[in-house]
């Protein structure tokens, strides 16, 4: 939708190009022209408003559930591809966990993945992720809204190797709450199963786990951050 400045610009200039002619019929003709141009649209200051308030929407912790329940039933993929600097692989969502699935999928529609980092890797465990010491994900996060999800343990998926799963927040959390912009993934073979009823399992890689296991093996410093930075260059939606 183009927004009302657009259309009051093109009213003046409209006007402005008939000024050049000395005929005030066609001056008449050329307002009545623009006026019907903007009535057409039916833009109100109204639906201005509007817009702006629904490109302003924050997740709390008062509507995430709400919101993520409604966002969960026009889901039409459960597939997600995470491109990043060591290669790609897919994950597929488990459908019976929908909050973490529709979670998922919205921060990935948002954008929010691109230019995160795997920024704790612990070897033969976990590659975790969604996370950068760059100001723009704090701003990403911040415009998206400050919300956790409850945990979702008793669906029956285990820690097996190659799960995805979701973290717990680092705040004051007695109940594990999970950090909806962060996930890991277990490498360890067969799985880290002393993980099930603390954490909740959302997906699995069904593709590129050679890849995971790249990323388990780079070099890493105090604190399992990688010597080098792995970039999530991409996370999209697949059909």
């Amino acid at each position: 939708m183009r927004s009302l400045k657009f259309y009051i610009f093109l009213f003046v200039a409209i006007v402005a190009l008939a000024g050049c002619k000395d005929t005030s019929k066609k001056v008449d003709t050329t307002i009545s022209t623009a006026q019907t141009i903007i009535d057409s649209t039916k833009i109100t200051e109204k639906e201005i408003i509007n817009d702006e308030q629904e490109e302003a929407f924050e997740l709390t912790e008062d509507n995430a559930i709400d919101f993520f329940f409604n966002y969960e039933k026009t889901l039409k993929s459960n597939k997600v591809k995470i491109t990043t600097n060591l290669g790609s692989f897919t994950i597929e969502l488990f459908e019976n966990v929908p909050y973490h699935r529709a979670n998922f999928i919205y921060l990935t529609e948002k954008g929010y993945f691109d230019y995160t980092q795997f920024h704790r890797v612990v070897k033969n465990f976990i590659i975790q992720g969604g996370n950068s010491d760059d100001e723009k994900t704090g701003k990403k996060r911040n415009d998206i809204g400050r919300y956790l999800l409850p945990p979702d343990t008793r669906k029956g998926h285990k820690h097996h190797r190659g799960t995805v799963s979701m973290p717990s927040s680092e705040m004051d959390n007695p109940h594990m709450l999970a950090s909806p912009f962060e996930f890991f993934i277990v490498v360890t073979d067969p799985g880290s199963y002393h993980l099930d009823n603390e954490y909740t399992p959302f997906g699995r890689i069904i593709e590129g786990m050679d890849v995971v296991d790249k990323i388990n093996n780079v070099p890493v410093e105090k604190g399992d951050w990688p010597l080098q930075n792995i970039y999530i260059e991409k996370a999209e939606v697949l059909e």
